[in-house]
């Protein structure tokens, strides 16, 4: 019989970690979706949700089970918010711009917002589950990809294997640490026996040989691949320290950020067939109560409820409720009348949000499969294209979309301003620097700016610490009748675990309201 210590060994060598094997085996827990059992009736209270986003629909959708009446208001002719997979005749209108449509063949996408689900999302797992929208496995850190430094330095300009620039780092770090420690130049307060092992950590770690120098190995890859008969493979040397800082692959652009990020930790997931997959599941069940093209200009809390005006394609109308929950965009709120108190509206015109764009380019192969053996993961540049992802889906097939950038700040607000045109043309020119097929395989492209976009503009709410603690706070409690929910309410900004927890969070503190209970999110059922 194995003992655990051995199991666990062989896990870690037969099941690529040890890990989802405890899970698996049933020797740690999985990460549980919160448990919801809201006790009580709604007894047909009317409900008015202003946005058709991940948060609008699933308040909706819990509020119905409650017995709510809910009527969602979206100004979009479609669900879903920022949950949005680009396909075949997608059309979106930028603030300043033209209507802009996907030409892209039928069967290709990509997701112009979220496009990733941490393993410890477990309420997004959990709606996935629920809502029978199945999953995939999202390569987010992939070796093979490349770095792209823009500069002047020896390796500047060049594409650059990530894993060379790892595994060189790791060495040249781990070296210059053993030296220091076994030197006795690195005082850690252990003893003797101790720094040895932390020396001998540093060797395994780094690759370092037994005088605890760093030589390239192939764990850095091989400039000659092995092969059979006596072909053994031919190492490359590795970059030094000057080389890799003079040519910016030290700078921020470069950071290890993918793996080390708690978000961004493997195992990650996505919707089979995109993340839109998981809006139209929310919006089969609660479709019904959506009201598309109602783009809302007045809420008031009135003496017995709230009154909200919003116009179609009728005109201007106006709907009365006993309780109202919001979830548009702060940026967008902050132009439409209301009159909640004080810091509610502080708070409401105050919170930035990102600035954040991507282009979706379709191309007539999947060189970067075909030629360069890249399956999903992120090339990162210096440049304005910041980052290029590969699709995690359909691999060895004909065609494919690459997000050809995906910027952020300062580099987003100049690339939006660019035309759609104009953005096809950055994207290909620098992208052609890293793969010199773009041109000639390229055929279409759909770029998003998320700021320019009109019932958005911006991708995600920013705070400082200090905005965390007043301007934050002011929104987490009900301002008269109406609620906020989003992404924006939550410290999972981005995420659309964001929009989900605070659906359910804004649900449980109405529902308390409305039966008297008292109901606290997360901790219910659990």
């Amino acid at each position: 019989m194995l003992t655990r210590r051995e199991f666990l060994q062989k896990a870690g060598n037969y099941t690529l970690g040890a890990y989802p094997a405890m899970i698996a085996m049933g020797m740690l827990p999985a990460a549980p979706a919160h448990p919801f059992r809201l006790e009580g009736d709604g007894n047909g209270k009317e409900v008015l949700i202003l946005g058709a986003g991940l948060a609008g629909m699933a308040a909706a959708y819990e509020l119905g089970k409650l017995g709510y009446q809910c009527t969602i208001l979206e100004a979009r002719e479609r669900a879903g918010g920022r949950c949005w997979s680009i396909r075949k005749g997608s059309s979106n209108v930028e603030t300043g711009g033209q209507v802009h449509t996907a030409a892209f063949d039928e069967g290709q996408y990509f997701n112009a917002g979220p496009s990733r689900i941490p393993h410890h999302h477990a309420l997004t797992l959990h709606y996935c589950k629920e809502l029978k929208v199945p999953i995939q496995v999202y390569n987010n850190v992939n070796e093979n990809t490349y770095y792209f430094s823009e500069g002047k330095g020896p390796l500047s300009n060049k594409k650059v294997r990530v894993r060379e620039v790892h595994n060189d780092m790791r060495g040249w770090m781990a070296e210059l640490l053993a030296k220091g420690m076994d030197g006795g130049k690195i005082d850690a307060g252990m003893s003797k026996e101790d720094t040895l092992k932390v020396i001998e950590y540093l060797r395994a770690e780094g690759g370092l040989d037994i005088d605890k120098l760093y030589k390239a190995s192939a764990r850095r890859g091989y400039i000659d691949s092995p092969g059979p008969g006596d072909k053994e493979g031919k190492i490359g040397d590795p970059m030094t320290l000057v080389a890799m800082a003079e040519s910016g692959l030290l700078d921020p652009d470069f950071y290890n950020v993918a793996e080390y990020t708690y978000e961004l930790q493997g195992t990650l997931f996505q919707a089979v067939g995109g993340m839109d997959r998981i809006a139209a599941a929310f919006e089969q069940r609660v479709g019904g109560q959506i009201r598309r093209g109602a783009e809302v200009s007045a809420i008031h809390n009135v003496e017995k409820g709230v009154k909200v005006v919003y116009k179609d394609a009728e005109g201007e109308k106006s709907m009365a409720a006993d309780l109202c929950i919001c979830t548009i965009p702060l940026p967008v709120l902050s132009n439409i009348d209301h009159n909640f108190s004080s810091d509610a509206s502080r708070a409401i015109d105050s919170i930035v949000y990102m600035s954040t764009g991507k282009i979706g380019l379709q191309f007539k192969r999947r060189f970067w499969e075909e030629d360069e053996g890249i399956y999903g993961g992120i090339t990162h540049t210096n440049n304005q294209l910041t980052q290029i992802f590969y699709p995690s889906y359909d691999y060895l097939s004909g065609k494919g979309i690459l997000i050809g950038y995906y910027n952020f700040n300062e580099k987003a607000v100049a690339t939006g301003n660019l035309s759609y045109d104009e953005r096809e043309q950055l994207a290909l020119d620098k992208g052609s620097l890293i793969h010199p097929q773009y041109r000639q395989e390229f055929e279409t492209s759909f770029s998003v700016s998320w700021h320019k976009t009109k019932y958005n503009l911006g991708g995600w709410a920013l705070y400082s610490q200090e905005e965390r603690q007043t301007l934050y706070k002011a929104l987490l409690q009900p301002d008269g009748q109406v609620y906020f929910a989003g992404e924006h309410m939550t410290y999972l900004n981005a995420w659309m675990a964001g929009a989900l927890e605070s659906a359910r969070s804004v649900v449980a503190a109405l529902h308390s309201r409305v039966t008297g209970q008292r109901f606290s999110y997360p901790s219910l059922g659990s």
